[in-house]
């Protein structure tokens, strides 16, 4: 779904508004339960049944941008209460995604509709090449839900495209099957299976599913006066138009310490995975995946164990940053800004990682100090990480880098796996089949994938504030800007 939409409007007024009661003190004041009100003023054209559900809905979702699970709502409580309960936690609570049944659709299950732009046609190709005959025609087509098995063929051959497939978007969206639905008909997610992808929350049309913000934690660090040492990813650098050294800029203004570029973490990375390649090959492993994508890395480890032994071991950027962060102070607060959620669900199992906030949240920290990015002086940058290590943000990216960094590049057969969709975790589960040796690997397959859940890489991730060609478009600024 396209970023530009409402959901993602009042995502980013909600952590807008309470960034800013924060800086000023008065998060936990009685001002935060006026939000609602201010935000559905009377005589507002109600989103739901009525003004006050809407609000209804905003308390609750100001719960999410506090980092509070929804599902812990009580309305005897005001949001003062939850704001402090938000101050005063010593570390983010599990789970990270909170689903808010009140504001789930409860869509219907996945069908196929006939609308009135059918002709009724004298070929029926609808009904003609329906397996199960499931379609008559009076007047215009009908189709039997009891005889239907949804396989798609009225649709495809309608020359009327009178036939329209009707979705779940986050079910649909979501590549492992971990979300159905509960005794009520709303949404659930299994925890076990979720990959924290993230495209549940960018493709559900109520904005039901939700991340919890760990922003009032790094501001809180922040204003206390403790060294908060920030880590932004190279897809950050492609969220804002401005150069690297402005963004560095803004961090100063927004009060940390010390910034990190994590493209030097990909260097290492980078460095790392082809030694490991290049051993891996010569002790005759059949192939070889990277791994920092965690959301992909987890998709491995819960559900396609046969490609398990072939993931790379070398540790994501994210982490060799972090550690580098820790050494020149281990008492820092480390924050890590990134695109996705997966990169949330790392930090949690991170020794070296204390928080971490979206390109969402960035954006909205920098509106609440008045901080525009692309007018600042820039900071003058000495030393830069490698283009290619900036260009860990794009699909192929990562590959690239990898392959660059071989001294004998001929025993290389590079393949990339273009988002964890459908098509992608077949061909996860294919590439698994070769390495048990259930197959035989074909003439173009890889013996180095790249693996990105999102489709394009990390500059698509689910909590990015750019479009995906205007982010490419300020990306290519910043690679070109690498040594």
């Amino acid at each position: 779904m396209n970023i530009n939409n409402n959901a993602t409007n009042v995502k980013r007024e909600l952590l807008v508004r309470i960034a800013k009661l924060q800086l000023d003190g008065e998060l936990d004041s009685r001002k935060i339960n006026k939000i609602p009100t201010e935000m559905r003023p009377s005589g507002t054209a109600p989103i739901g049944c009525c003004i006050y559900h809407d609000r209804e809905l905003l308390k609750m979702r100001l719960l999410a941008r506090m980092g509070i699970s929804v599902e812990n709502y009580n309305d005897l409580n005001d949001l003062d209460d939850y704001a402090r309960e938000a101050l005063e936690r010593e570390k983010p609570t599990w789970p990270m995604i909170t689903v808010l049944h009140e504001a789930c659709n409860g869509c219907v299950k996945q069908n196929f509709m006939v609308t009135n732009a059918c002709q009724g046609c004298f070929a029926r190709p609808c009904m003609m090449n329906c397996p199960k005959k499931a379609i008559h025609i009076v007047h215009h087509a009908h189709i039997d839900a009891e005889k239907c098995i949804h396989c798609g063929l009225c649709e495809q051959n309608c020359p009327y495209h009178a036939i329209i497939k009707i979705t779940v978007p986050c079910e649909a969206a979501c590549p492992v099957g971990a979300i159905s639905k509960g005794e009520d008909g709303h949404e659930v997610i299994d925890f076990h299976k979720c990959i924290y992808c993230g495209k549940c929350m960018s493709e559900c049309p109520f904005g039901a599913m939700m991340d919890k913000s760990q922003l009032v934690d790094v501001i809180k660090h922040i204003m206390a006066g403790k060294k908060v040492s920030v880590m932004y990813a190279p897809s950050i650098a492609s969220q804002f138009k401005a150069s690297a050294g402005q963004l560095e800029r803004g961090f100063e203004q927004l009060g940390f310490t010390r910034i990190y570029e994590v493209a030097a973490g990909a260097d290492i990375t980078a460095d790392r995975e082809a030694a490991e390649f290049t051993e891996r090959m010569k002790r005759g492993d059949k192939l070889m995946t990277t791994s920092c994508c965690s959301a992909y890395v987890r998709a491995v480890h819960i559900h396609v164990p046969d490609l398990d032994p072939c993931v790379s071991e070398t540790r994501s950027p994210m982490h060799y940053t972090a550690e580098l962060a820790k050494k020149d102070d281990p008492s820092c607060v480390t924050v890590f800004v990134g695109p996705c959620l997966a990169k949330r669900r790392e930090g949690f199992d991170d020794e070296f990682v204390d928080y971490v906030i979206t390109a969402e949240e960035l954006s909205a920290f920098f509106e609440a100090k008045g901080i525009e990015v692309s007018k600042l002086e820039a900071v003058k940058k000495t030393e830069v990480p490698t283009a290619s290590g900036r260009n860990f943000a794009r699909t192929g990216g990562v590959a690239e880098a990898v392959r660059c960094r071989l001294a004998d590049s001929s025993i290389l057969k590079l393949d990339v796996i273009n988002g964890l969709n459908i098509e992608g975790m077949k061909k996860l589960k294919y590439y698994g089949e070769i390495n048990a040796g259930r197959v035989e690997a074909k003439e173009g397959d890889g013996n180095l994938v790249e693996v990105m859940s999102c489709e394009g890489g990390c500059v698509a991730g689910p909590c990015v504030v750019q479009k995906l060609n205007l982010a490419n478009m300020q990306l290519d600024k910043y690679v070109k800007e690498g040594k």
